[in-house]
């Protein structure tokens, strides 16, 4: 007779050894979409304040409070969603945070002033910042083994479409000569098509089946979810036994997560690689029209919005690209160490060199090997390593907490390196982001360890067991001997 453990491990091996199907790519899609909307929209933001400057004569302060407020709201969003994912399950919340992402979005756009704007973009923050959690343990739980980091890593590489999507929008509409302040209205409000776009799609995604075996044990309808997932059609148990009565393991579960030391270690790594990298990568980004501006007697912003969307297309885009196909074969754990040293090397050379700044082509070469190991490195795999580190009953808490301490982080940078870029100029503002990013090299070689091709449960098994049931017992024979 197979014993309830018996089917769980059953189901669980034979989702980590299935093939790419056409769920996989569905579940990539509809998840991905989520990060091209807020890659457009966070970085959006940027070319939108050198419109809005003039018109509503923005101080420094004021760039740097609007180019950095949804991000702090990112940390609340990401820290408040990836919790609720553990209390009441991924899909019963999933596409709720695009929803709330749409609604800051849609306000943005009729903001009638700073105060409002700052509101709204606010609230749009807290929606990107639950897409963090939810959408990378959804594509961790039902990824297979071999493949788990490259589908993990093509939903966030969908991140380098709305990068690029931003900067085309905006030369559309400053080439068409319509009105500079319906043109910002418009790039923040078209932020929330594609988030609408996918809500219902998001809906539909059933619930991972290794969250619904780590609640109850239901391996009824987990081998449903394996088998929608896989196409198999031999796996449902050959003794269906009715799920047993939820049990309230929220807090026993955050125990697990904050008593063990080694979860606690990781936490450290994940979250500190995480707010070390967006420290950097989001104060350069989101200044990106300023530095560029800093390079030239005569700012032109089509001409810095070109430069920005080839710096997108040709380093950020084929980093994203790079990483997939690598990250399961060289690991996590390399790329994030690699990626982090050139990074260092890239800013440190803009630091050093000042004369670099006077070239326009040799700097933009120089700040586009930035992008290009940024995506082939520690932006990509500090999404990837938190949703493959914790035990599935604190799994989106784990990557929630990580996403939140990097948001952290990004406003910090996204607040202080357009002051840097006003008041020391731009060798200050590359120095800062290279001691950030060495800082981040030492945290992965000392802390992070290297989770490629291990099932999810042999790197953080889950210890806070679901209530058991009673084995079936035969009937007894009624006939007499």
């Amino acid at each position: 007779m197979q014993t309830v453990d018996d089917a769980e491990r059953r189901l669980l091996a034979r989702l980590d050894a299935s093939h790419l199907s056409g769920f996989h790519l569905k579940t990539w899609l509809v998840a991905g979409m989520g990060f091209f909307t807020d890659a457009y929209d966070l970085f959006i933001i940027g070319i939108a304040l050198a419109l809005l400057s003039p018109i509503w004569h923005l101080t420094a302060l004021d760039l740097s409070l609007l180019g950095s407020t949804s991000l702090i709201a990112a940390a609340i969003g990401s820290a408040l969603f990836g919790r609720l994912a553990d209390r009441l399950g991924r899909k019963r919340i999933y596409g709720f945070e695009l929803a709330v992402l749409a609604t800051g979005a849609i306000a943005s756009a009729l903001a009638p002033n700073l105060i409002w704007l700052v509101a709204f973009r606010f609230i749009l923050g807290l929606g990107v910042g639950g897409d963090y959690p939810v959408s990378a343990t959804i594509m961790s739980e039902y990824a297979n083994r071999k493949d788990r980091g490259k589908l993990i890593t093509l939903v966030f590489a969908m991140q380098g479409l709305g990068l690029i999507a931003g900067p085309l929008v905006a030369l559309l509409l400053l080439t068409s000569g319509i009105n500079h302040d319906l043109a910002w209205r418009t790039m923040l409000g078209l932020g929330a098509l594609p988030a609408l776009a996918t809500f219902y799609l998001r809906r539909q995604i059933p619930e991972t089946p290794r969250y619904m075996l780590a609640i109850n044990g239901d391996t009824v309808a987990a081998a449903r979810a394996i088998a929608a997932a896989t196409g198999a059609t031999d796996l449902l148990p050959s003794h269906a036994v009715a799920p047993a009565p939820r049990r309230d393991r929220g807090r026993a579960a955050l125990r697990l997560l904050l008593s063990s030391h080694r979860y606690m270690l990781w936490l450290l790594g994940t979250g500190g690689a995480w707010l070390l990298l967006d420290f950097a990568y989001y104060g350069t980004t989101i200044s990106t029209p300023i530095v560029l501006r800093s390079l030239n007697t005569h700012p032109d912003l089509v001409r810095d919005t070109i430069a920005s969307l080839l710096i997108f297309t040709i380093a950020a885009l084929p980093g994203y690209i790079i990483a997939a196909l690598t990250i399961d074969r060289l690991g996590r754990r390399t790329i994030q160490m690699l990626g982090f040293a050139m990074i260092t090397l890239s800013y440190g050379v803009i630091a050093l060199v000042p004369a670099v700044t006077h070239y326009t082509t040799i700097f933009l070469l120089v700040y586009g090997v930035t992008y290009l190991f940024t995506e082939f490195g520690p932006n990509t795999t500090t999404f990837v390593y938190p949703a493959e580190l914790y035990p599935v009953s604190v799994r989106t808490t784990g990557h929630g907490f990580s996403a939140a301490a990097g948001k952290v982080g990004a406003f910090a940078g996204a607040f202080l390196f357009p002051i840097v870029l006003h008041s020391a100029h731009l060798p200050a503002a590359m120095a800062l982001a290279a001691l950030t990013s060495l800082a981040g090299l030492g945290i992965t070689a000392l802390i992070l360890p290297e989770p490629a091709r291990r099932s999810l449960e042999e790197i953080a098994p889950d210890t806070i067991q679901p209530a058991k049931r009673p084995r079936p017992v035969p009937k007894k024979s009624t006939t007499l001997a």
